[in-house]
């Protein structure tokens, strides 16, 4: 029997928080064994095996992700601000304040912010249009 299209076969499905039985086994046991293996990484990476250096440093000193931003940009309330705080963010690029990419992100956040407002501003001047030509 074929399964109807859009429809699960196990519609219930697996329950939300449900772990695999082999990842819960690998963690017991490496739980068990975790001082004993790092200590091991660490004595090969002493004695310069690479992959090891690699694994202990990537362990030690991780790529910072997602770090927030200090950075004041100003008020904005109308899509007009948004000048604004742009030529707020070229200035933190140009005095070394935040960085190209930090800025992109933050240039993304004013620039939907923007977009939400105009979204409202066109729904709100369709709506009155749409009411005064039912007059």
């Amino acid at each position: 029997m074929q399964f109807q299209k859009g429809q699960s076969g196990n519609p219930a499905g697996r329950r939300r928080g449900s772990r695999n039985k082999h990842t819960i086994a690998a963690e017991k046991l490496f739980a068990e064994d975790a001082e004993v293996l790092a200590r091991v990484a660490i004595d090969l990476a002493k004695a310069g095996d690479i992959a090891a250096l690699r694994l202990c440093l990537d362990r030690i000193c991780a790529p910072h992700r997602h770090r927030p931003t200090p950075f004041d940009l100003p008020q904005l309330g109308v899509a007009a601000d948004a000048v604004g705080a742009m030529s707020t963010l070229m200035e933190g690029i140009a005095e070394g304040e935040v960085s190209a990419s930090e800025a992109a992100g933050l240039a993304k956040v004013i620039q939907g912010f923007t977009q939400v407002l105009t979204t409202f501003d066109l729904d709100k001047r369709t709506a009155e249009l749409e009411r005064r030509m039912k007059k």
